[in-house]
């Protein structure tokens, strides 16, 4: 039996059904059942008996001031990484792709190192740095001359921030080195050339030349920046520790784990864990259309 192209449907069905059934399994029922699960009031203690509660678990998390100030600590970490790891990492792409540093190859390998590293064990040593009486306290002892000088950043809630966003940066940054160098790469030097016998200086060939042709690319790492920071969770929770540090540092997926797996006093805690799951998607979506709708507004990826 053929279908309407040509092709053998059986044939076809046999080749893209096993793929498509994993797909349906792995990821399309999770997110069904994680939606479904936030409109109950679910509690294992109960045997696995739910009732349907409507929009009760997303109003909770609405007047849950610890959803705000995980939003408020997500956001801070999106903004790190789209104004920080991807402008760094386009700038040393460039200073590559330029050839103004010499041993660019050694270069490059210690920039996108981190990415070969666990994230786990990333987050234990930036917590080793960080910590009141580590190497970073030392080395302010010795600039300051003052031995009782401390770097507190970590045990403050309204500073706690700072070094983290150190930590995402020092970590991710090589990963958008490598996506802007391969891009650049690809650029006709013709252009350059073109501009530089017209007298463009370096940052006018960056800016006038390779920041639009590269404005797709721009566009894409955002997304995946934005994507990333609202799903990340590991290496906050590693540098991090239990109790007020981590409470001070939590990110929505780190509330969404307590929610569901530790908050026992909680009735209905896999219900709410879901929903707080559910809201970091809408989120996710949100900040990935806005950042499409710039894009356009901007012409990112329009052909120069």
């Amino acid at each position: 039996m053929r279908g309407r192209n040509g092709r053998y449907l059986p044939a076809y069905i046999g080749m893209v059904g096993p793929a498509t059934a994993i797909f349906l399994f792995i990821v399309a029922y999770p997110i069904l059942y994680s939606f479904w699960l936030s409109f109950t009031d679910f509690n294992p203690n109960k045997g696995g008996v739910w009732s349907f509660v409507g929009f009760e678990q997303y109003s909770k998390m609405l007047q849950d001031p610890y959803f705000w100030h995980s939003l408020k600590n997500n956001l801070i970490v999106v903004a790190v990484s789209v104004f920080g790891q991807i402008p760094i990492g386009f700038a040393l792409a460039y200073i590559l792709y330029r050839r103004m540093v010499k041993a660019s190859g050694f270069f490059q390998s210690m920039v996108f190192l981190p990415n070969f590293l666990s994230t786990i064990v990333i987050g234990i040593l930036w917590k080793r740095m960080f910590q009141a009486d580590g190497p970073v306290a030392r080395l302010i002892q010795l600039v300051t001359q003052n031995p009782q000088a401390q770097f507190d950043l970590m045990l403050k809630a309204d500073t706690i921030m700072y070094p983290i966003g150190f930590a995402l940066i020092w970590m991710y940054t090589g990963l958008y080195m490598v996506i802007f160098l391969a891009n650049l790469q690809k650029i006709d030097n013709g252009m350059i050339e073109a501009a530089q016998i017209d007298g463009a200086n370096e940052f006018q060939i960056f800016t006038r030349v390779i920041v639009p042709v590269l404005s797709g690319t721009i566009l894409v790492s955002s997304i995946l920046a934005i994507a990333g920071s609202l799903r990340g969770f590991d290496l906050i929770f590693a540098i991090t520790t239990q109790g007020l540090q981590r409470n001070n540092a939590m990110v929505l997926p780190i509330f969404m784990y307590q929610t569901a797996f530790q908050d026992y006093n909680n009735p209905s805690r896999f219900a709410y864990g879901a929903a707080i799951s559910n809201a970091i998607i809408i989120i996710s979506v949100l900040l990935i259309l806005l950042s499409n709708y710039i894009g356009k507004k901007l012409n990112a990826g329009e052909e120069y």
